[in-house]
């Protein structure tokens, strides 16, 4: 009797950790999101990138490529983690690279991304150009 106590007793407290959270929509907080981002083929999105990438292959690897083109571009999840966390936009696309190369880029549109945290803001990865494995392995860290 006594280990059926306990059983029952484990299993309730099993039950109560696992329930849900509650979950209140972003746009619903006091200090709310307004879940206003653009689309992955959005052209600043895209300047965006292609201005980011030119800057750090400037600025750390002096190899002087560029992003030149965008193909195939798809979105790939709209707030994957819920309607209660940041919104994003998850994306990936071929770029053309000024090497003659096509390499898969996926990407991330966050909302409270940009400069000193207000406006949407882009992070990104290029297969094959994460040389400091950031978003390792293979750019992983920027899909859901």
């Amino acid at each position: 009797m006594r280990r059926v106590a306990l059983l029952s007793l484990l299993a309730l407290v099993a039950a109560s950790a696992v329930q849900a959270r509650d979950v209140v929509p972003a746009e619903r907080r006091i200090l709310p999101w307004d879940a206003n981002i653009p689309a992955c083929q959005d052209p600043s999105v895209l300047e965006n990138i292609t201005a980011a990438f030119a800057s750090r292959e400037d600025k750390f690897w002096t190899e002087g490529l560029r992003l030149v083109a965008y193909e195939q571009i798809n979105p790939v999840a709209w707030r994957p983690d819920g309607l209660d966390l940041i919104p994003r936009r998850f994306c990936t696309a071929v770029a053309h690279v000024n090497d003659g190369r096509k390499r898969r880029i996926d990407y991330v549109v966050r909302e409270d991304l940009g400069f000193a945290g207000f406006g949407w803001g882009v992070t990104w990865c290029v297969h094959g150009l994460d040389r400091h494995w950031a978003d390792a392995p293979g750019c992983r860290m920027k899909r859901p």
